[in-house]
């Protein structure tokens, strides 16, 4: 009988979800604290609230985070070993290409976008309305000659 319950839990759990779990070799995305918005790899897991993060390659330091000023994200860097050094963690995160990988990302695009567009000067943000309503006066313009080339 206990055996049957058990086996329900593991398969409710493996359709969990939950699909970010902290691991070693999971990259973060830092959301605060001077390193902010760079991304790093969890090098160790230190305890339920903190983790040794490092990224040579982004310019973070190697030292202890917590968890709740930290962001999961999907990628993942298979076969990392625990406890590596700066150099080893180098290593990895040019071979599975992850700042290529991030860049692709939606998650990357949407920051990128926003960084641009709290960028933009007062004149810019003019432009960009009058481009948009040229826009909206095409897409209206052809929407309606569909509309009546269907009637």
């Amino acid at each position: 009988m206990t055996d049957k319950i058990f086996l329900l839990y593991l398969d409710s759990f493996q359709s969990s979800a939950f699909k970010r779990f902290v691991e070693v070799g999971r990259v973060v995305f830092i959301n605060y604290g001077e390193d902010a918005g760079k991304l790093a790899v969890i090098v160790d897991i230190i305890d339920h609230n903190r983790a040794l993060i490092d990224g040579p390659t982004t310019g973070v330091a190697r030292h202890s985070h917590a968890f709740r000023r930290l962001t999961l994200t999907d990628l993942v860097i298979k076969g990392f070993p625990r406890g590596s050094r700066s150099s080893i963690v180098r290593k990895y995160f040019e071979k599975e290409e992850i700042l290529e990988k991030w860049n692709q990302s939606a998650w990357a695009k949407k920051l990128d976008n926003r960084r641009k567009k709290a960028a933009l000067t007062d004149f810019d943000r003019f432009k960009l309305l009058k481009l948009k309503k040229q826009r909206r006066r095409v897409v209206q313009v052809e929407l309606a000659s569909l509309k009546k080339n269907k009637k």
